[in-house]
């Protein structure tokens, strides 16, 4: 394991004194008092002493506080398709990547519930470059990705990368968890990059990396929130990238991102796994005599295919469709009340008269319609 010391998350034996090293944090004093409102700080100390592993920390800590933040900001977490994985199996677990720190949460919030085994998830380490951010994300199982670095140390780090996910899968028997773009989807189009399975398959070792895929027991996840409540500050990102004009990120956007991400209302939120990717699965890829680049790209194609046919389309989604469109295509899937709804949200979060902000705050919401219509027509 000494080869990971720079990205690996903590040992158990390191859990206690990190999380009594970080208990009198102002933020982590606020997470903890957010998540124990009734019980006083020495109360909410002892638990997090008693705490001597990272189970220990999720279980009696963190998972309270995943569902403390849904009561408070969603009308409910629903779940399909877990319970069909087996509880004594490590997955890949691939999913579409909306919010920095609520995606995997939700997720490891889902498997504790089906009583599956919990991920280690990969975190950009721009996001975590205050101290006790990094010590939070080491203390619920996040791994580095290593980001800003030159094409030489980026092919040394996620080779690093990739064998520290296979090491975690097929030594630990540990799951894991990972986006499948670099980054959040800004615009609703949620797609796999190449570049992500490229990654993954440099620890293959002999392994042709069809084969080494079937091991790793791939499952893609569909994360979807009825609203986003980060959507209007994807905005300026979003607007810049369509007029193609540099966009630089403000000093505490992240940050803002990840309050915003998790005290903002989201209204209803589902999560569905998709089946395992097969050996017969990645066999049909084989069978098309294509390059290597090429068969990333079918297996890029079978796990957005899972996220479309899986990902929950809400109200929001639909009206968001009918209203690019300008059509009255899905009004079954919709009430009038809830169009007025969307329509103040609209109002309230773009000028209606700058055509291109409201066409791509609307794109936000319906491509996931515009996705799950693509699979129709294939």
């Amino acid at each position: 394991m000494q080869n990971f010391d720079d990205i690996r998350f903590y040992r158990d034996e390191e859990v206690n004194d990190a999380l009594r090293e970080y208990v009198k944090h102002p933020m982590v004093k606020a997470l903890l008092q957010f998540t124990f409102p009734d019980l006083s700080y020495s109360d909410i100390k002892a638990i997090v002493g008693e705490c001597h592993s990272i189970r220990d920390f999720q279980s009696k800590v963190i998972y309270l506080s995943v569902e403390k933040v849904l009561e408070k900001t969603s009308e409910g977490l629903t779940d399909g398709g877990f319970e069909e994985l087996d509880t004594k199996e490590s997955y890949m677990y691939i999913s579409n990547h909306r919010d920095i720190i609520l995606d995997t949460s939700l997720i490891n919030y889902t498997l504790y519930n089906h009583d599956l085994v919990m991920t280690a998830s990969a975190i950009g380490d721009n996001l975590v470059q205050k101290p006790f951010l990094m010590a939070l994300s080491k203390l619920n199982r996040n791994f580095l990705v290593l980001r800003n670095q030159s094409p030489r140390e980026m092919l040394r780090s996620s080779l690093k990368l990739s064998e520290y996910i296979r090491h975690l899968l097929m030594e630990e028997d540990r799951s894991v968890w990972m986006a499948q773009r670099e980054g959040r989807t800004k615009d609703g189009n949620d797609f796999t990059q190449q570049g992500v399975l490229k990654m993954l398959g440099m620890a293959k070792k002999n392994d042709d990396i069809l084969d080494y895929f079937a091991k790793l027991k791939i499952v893609p996840v569909a994360i979807s929130y009825e609203l986003d409540p980060t959507d209007m500050l994807k905005m300026p990102e979003v607007l810049a990238k369509r007029m193609k004009e540099e966009y630089k990120k403000s000093a505490n956007e992240d940050f803002n991102s990840i309050m915003r991400g998790a005290m903002g209302q989201k209204g209803r939120i589902q999560l569905n796994a998709g089946q395992v990717l097969t050996e017969d699965d990645f066999a049909a890829i084989r069978s098309k005599g294509l390059s290597v680049n090429d068969q990333l790209k079918e297996v890029a194609q079978l796990i957005d295919q899972s996220i479309y046919r899986n990902y929950k389309l809400w109200p929001s989604n639909y009206i968001a469709y009918d209203l690019l469109k300008n059509e009255e295509r899905f009004t079954s899937e919709y009430t009038e009340k809830e169009k007025r709804q969307f329509d103040r949200r609209i109002s309230r979060r773009v000028d209606i008269k700058n055509p291109l902000a409201l066409n791509s705050y609307l794109l936000m919401y319906a491509n996931p319609v515009i996705n799950k219509l693509s699979l129709h027509e294939e």
